[in-house]
C-alpha cells in the first residue's frame, strides 16, 4: 500500500483536530509587521493578531511559503518513504505555488505532485480533506490528486467583508474593484472564480448580507446530496457560527466545519470577513 503525505499551506484553515487525524503538513504563510516577520498561525495567532489590527499604525502585509520551508518539508516526507501531494492557495492570489514547484526541481525524480486549488480558505480545506481521506483510505499519488483536482469542480465559496479597504490595499481586489466607493451601509459579496477574487452582488445590512451567503449556497447546490459545509470568519466567530448553524438545518449538511481566517489573509480580508464554501459528492 501507498503512503500518501498531505501538504497545504496555512491559508487552508481546517481546525487542528482534523489536521492532526489525517497528518496533514501545513506549510505558513509570512506575515511581516513593523519589521517582524511571523509565520501565519505559528509566531502570530488570529486573537492576537484581530487585537493588535484595531490599534494599528502601520499595516502588515504578507508573503508566499519560501522555497527552503517546501524543500525541508517534501525532503522530510520523502526520507519517511511518503509521496507527496501538495494542495495550495490559488496561483492567481500568490506566489505559493511557484515556491513549491521551485522546491520540488530540487528533487525532480522525486513523487511530488502539486495542485493549484484554484482557491483558498476552507473551499481549498474541502479539497485537502478529501485528498487526505483518500489518502488515509489507501490511495495512490496519482489518485489522491486526481480527488484534490476533481474536487474544484464540486465546490465555491462566497465571501462577504465589512469593507473592501484591506483587499484594495493588498491588491487581491480583482474583479470587485467596481464595488470600491459605494455607500458604506452597502456589504459586498464576492466569490473566488477561476482563481480570482470576483464579485457577485451588493446588499445593503449586515444580516441580509449573511443570509444571502446561504441562499447563494442554496441555489449552487441545487439538492445536491450529501453536501459538507464550511464557514470561515476574521474575528466573527458568534455570527460565523450561526451562518453555519442555519445553513446545516437547511441544507442538510453531512458535515459542518468552523475555521478562523488566519493573520496572512487576515491582513487583506479585514476583520468582519466571513465565508461560506461548500462541497458537494464526487
Amino acid at each position: 500500500m501507498s503512503k500518501i503525505a498531505i501538504v497545504t499551506d496555512s491559508t487552508a484553515y481546517l481546525p487542528q483536530p482534523l489536521v492532526d487525524q489525517y497528518h496533514i503538513t501545513v506549510c505558513p504563510q509570512i506575515l511581516i509587521w513593523d519589521q517582524a516577520t511571523y509565520q501565519d498561525g505559528v509566531d502570530i495567532q488570529p486573537t492576537e493578531f484581530y487585537q493588535r489590527l484595531k490599534t494599528a499604525k502601520v499595516m502588515p502585509s504578507s508573503s508566499q511559503v519560501a522555497i527552503p520551508t517546501f524543500k525541508s518539508v517534501f525532503d522530510n516526507l520523502l526520507d519517511q518513504g511518503y509521496g507527496v501531494l501538495a494542495i495550495l492557495l490559488s496561483a492567481k492570489l500568490s506566489g505559493t505555488v511557484d515556491s513549491a514547484v521551485q522546491a520540488r526541481e530540487a528533487s525532480p525524480q522525486a513523487p511530488i505532485e502539486i495542485v493549484d486549488s484554484l482557491t483558498t480558505g476552507l473551499e481549498m480545506g474541502l479539497h485537502v480533506l478529501a485528498a487526505a481521506r483518500a489518502a488515509a483510505a489507501g490511495a495512490s499519488l496519482a489518485e489522491c490528486k486526481a480527488i484534490a483536482e476533481q474536487a474544484q469542480k464540486h465546490t465555491h465559496l462566497f465571501i462577504t467583508f465589512e469593507t473592501l479597504e484591506f483587499l484594495h490595499r493588498g491588491g487581491r481586489i480583482g474583479g470587485a474593484q467596481r464595488f470600491l466607493g459605494a455607500a458604506l451601509n452597502i456589504k459586498p459579496i464576492l466569490e473566488i472564480r477561476d482563481g480570482r477574487m470576483e464579485p457577485v452582488e451588493r446588499v445593503r445590512t449586515r444580516s441580509k448580507a449573511l443570509n444571502r451567503l446561504i441562499e447563494l449556497v442554496e441555489q449552487n447546490v441545487a439538492g445536491k446530496k450529501p453536501v459538507r459545509l464550511a464557514c470561515m470568519h476574521a474575528n466573527a466567530e458568534a455570527e460565523a457560527r450561526a451562518v453555519l448553524l442555519q445553513a446545516e438545518t437547511r441544507l442538510g449538511a453531512i458535515e459542518t466545519i468552523l475555521g478562523d481566517v488566519s493573520p496572512v489573509i487576515g491582513t487583506h480580508a479585514g476583520p468582519g470577513t466571513i465565508g461560506l464554501a461548500y462541497m458537494t459528492e464526487m
